[in-house]
């Protein structure tokens, strides 16, 4: 493929209403946009958009219903046309399964089994009916339809982003059908070849190369990055997905050869192709996919990145969208992840293997750029309720081993999931090594002291559990409330003593379950839930959790995580304790995030999240917020509430381009109101949240 002058390209090209054998709807477009559209007599659609640094990407679409869809993907520099992909085909291949919504919690289900239950995979079918180009904001949308497969019926969009040269394929489909859930497989093929190179970034970051043989057939791969890219002379174009909403919640952040490359795909598609796909059996534990109730439009998606460049520098911008799978630092905060059941003193210490200097999981922390891991060992591995001096020996090694691990730059703090007492699945953190036993005899006392280990407490029921926490300054709260072990949880116990103290934080988010349809990540699970316990009148919290096991370099972990900025100056040293992280987690001095979105500041009349305020005039409410961003934001929501109802206002930020920052500040009327909180959520459905303001 040769580079081609561009006034060449639009031969046969004249101004959009001149010809149009395909319904075509340009309404909704704005030529102000900055986007260029033209049509020829054979229904071939060039839409051009500004894709940043004088550079302008481009795809002509050939809407006659048996030839490729995307007949030519350029990036255009000056009057050179560099063309990466011809003729290729969008695919996406979806897997049909039921949903369990009787036997737990609905839609919110985690325990569920699809891949054992009968389930059938279909090839969705784009028919070119019609076109419809919308503008919203920095963002160009092309609508063709219909798509369907099995009782699924939707249409396929195509996304532009100005200023990137990016852009979104989705099958946006709709069922009829409850108790449905799903998965998908999508990607790009062709019947030439058109690559000379396939690339990727194996499990250990090291850049792969292989010949495009158009007669080998596909493979699954595993990847870094999750992105798979083709090369030839003129550029690469990759494809990957949305970096966290594709990865619906497991126990295990396995890698599982998210992407695919080859001939054949499922040996339904013809053509050599290119894309990501996921398995159906997950990691063989609980497999619950996607939800996908009746009516909602999901969302089978993918995006693509084209550059004139080789693989080794497009993946170097495709890695920026997720600052390189990193969280960044941010002055006057450090990065914590919490909820982790790695075992390590079981499955190596108590299992006498040789300690490495740094284990796998510290470097993986190290690499994403965590300061604090915050962990959830013993779970169901040790014991709790002893004997007693072997329970006390697995509390030490633990200590010892966060103490051994932890370094200036980084603070492991020991912590278990402990699930006795409360009701539900609860998290435990201490501001320093406390020895515990979760039994009592009626005959020994709750406090004693140990020849070895000095103090130590035996707990039996709720109220001593409760006074452990207040007597060693520590913090317990929901564990993936409403779902899994927690399933009506806290609302069970809301009355509760211990869940009305202070040493009761709240709950904890992940983005479970998984729904391709939402906007946000999580389908409301936390996100309601702390609009419900900011209603009920109790001063909680919400932190992000990462609930998973294993922690290697070659697993898929960004996808998985999310953190927690803490506005704390320095990592505390391990051997001073860490009081510093519980009274920032306490004080609701944090932000959580998937790591795309940063929130420095949210203020109302200049306090900040976790304050109790009274407002100088409620009806002129000052709402102050700094973001930071990568992918362009969709939306901003500032929710409040006055102790019954919830008000959700929406900021839209369509207009943002990539990689941005900005101040928003709004007068708000928010008389009447008890409390508020800030959302914010980019175009890939990666987003962050702030803690709640109080008012009085």
């Amino acid at each position: 493929m040769k580079k081609t002058v561009l006034l060449a390209l639009l031969i046969g090209f004249v101004h959009w209403s001149s010809y149009g054998q395909i319904s075509v709807n340009t309404s909704q477009f704005n030529k102000r946009s900055g986007v260029k559209l033209a049509i020829a007599k054979n229904n071939l659609l060039s839409v051009t958009w500004p894709s940043g640094n004088n550079h302008h990407s481009r795809l002509i679409l050939d809407l006659n219903q048996e030839q490729p869809l995307l007949k030519s993907v350029q990036l255009l520099k000056g009057q050179l046309a560099h063309e990466v992909a011809r003729d290729v085909d969008p695919i996406f291949w979806m897997t049909v399964g039921k949903r369990d919504l009787i036997s737990q919690n609905s839609w919110n289900i985690f325990f569920d089994k699809v891949h054992l239950k009968p389930h059938q995979s279909h090839k969705v079918t784009i028919h070119k009916k019609d076109v419809t180009v919308i503008s919203e904001g920095s963002r160009t949308i092309i609508r063709i339809g219909e798509t369907h497969a099995a009782d699924f019926k939707g249409v396929l969009e195509i996304t532009l982003y100005n200023d990137a040269s990016l852009f979104n394929i989705a099958a946006v489909m709709a069922t009829e059908i409850d108790s449905t859930a799903i998965i998908y497989d999508a990607g790009l093929t062709s019947k030439s070849q058109i690559w000379k190179q396939i690339a990727y970034a194996d499990v250990y970051d090291q850049i792969q190369q292989i010949a495009c043989v158009m007669s080998d057939t596909a493979k699954s791969q595993a990847v870094k990055y999750r992105t798979i890219m083709g090369s030839n002379e003129e550029g690469s174009i990759a494809v990957f997905p949305a970096p966290h909403q594709y990865f619906y919640p497991l126990d295990e952040a396995f890698n599982l050869k998210f992407t695919w490359y080859g001939s054949d795909y499922q040996k339904v598609f013809n053509g050599y192709g290119i894309g990501i796909r996921q398995d159906l059996r997950g990691d063989n534990r609980f497999v619950p996919w996607f939800n996908a109730p009746p009516k909602t439009q999901q969302r089978l998606n993918f995006f693509c990145q084209i550059s004139d460049k080789d693989a080794v520098a497009l993946l170097a911008d495709v890695k920026k969208w997720t600052n390189n799978d990193t969280y960044v630092a941010l002055p006057g905060f450090k990065t914590m992840a919490s909820h982790f059941h790695n075992e390590f003193v079981v499955k190596v210490i108590m299992a006498n293997k040789p300690l490495p200097d740094t284990p796998s999981f510290k470097k993986v922390f190290n690499a994403m750029g965590v300061n604090i891991v915050h962990l959830g060992e013993f779970h169901y591995t040790a014991h709790p309720k002893g004997p007693d001096e072997l329970r006390l020996l697995e509390l030490k090694y633990m200590f010892d081993m966060c103490k051994q691990y932890s370094d200036k730059n980084f603070l492991l703090m020991p912590g278990e999931e402990p699930n006795e007492f409360l009701g539900g699945h609860w998290m435990a953190l201490f501001p320093k090594p406390v020895y515990w036993i979760m039994s009592r005899k009626p005959e020994l006392p709750m406090e004693s002291n140990h020849p070895v280990y000095g103090k130590i407490y035996r707990i039996g029921n709720a109220e001593e559990m409760l006074q452990l926490l207040q007597k060693e300054k520590g913090l317990a709260w929901t564990a993936h409330p409403r779902t899994k072990g927690s399933t009506g949880f806290p609302d069970k116990y809301k009355e509760s003593a211990f869940f009305k103290s202070d040493r009761f934080m709240g709950a904890a988010w992940k983005a479970l379950p998984a729904d391709l349809s939402q906007d946000k990540l999580g389908n409301g699970r936390v996100l309601d839930l702390m609009d419900d316990m900011n209603n009920w009148g109790e001063y909680k919290k919400v932190i992000g959790e990462a609930d998973l096991f294993t922690i290697e370099p070659e697993n898929e972990m960004y996808a998985h995580m999310n953190i927690n900025y803490l506005q704390l100056d320095t990592i505390p040293d391990f051997t001073n304790g860490w009081q510093p992280v519980l009274d920032a987690m306490e004080q609701g001095r944090f932000f959580t995030t998937t790591g795309e979105v940063l929130i420095p500041r949210f203020t109302v009349d200049e306090h900040s999240s976790g304050s109790h305020i009274q407002l100088k005039n409620p009806s002129r409410a000052v709402v102050v917020f700094d973001i930071k961003w990568t992918f362009p934001l969709n939306f901003a929501e500032v929710i409040t509430g006055d102790g019954n109802k919830v008000e959700r206002h929406k900021i839209d930020l369509g207009h943002t381009l990539p990689f941005g920052n900005t101040t928003i500040r709004r007068i708000m009327n928010l008389a009447g109101k008890k409390w508020i909180r800030l959302e914010v959520w980019d175009a890939a459905v990666n987003g962050a949240f702030t803690q709640t303001i109080w008012l009085q």
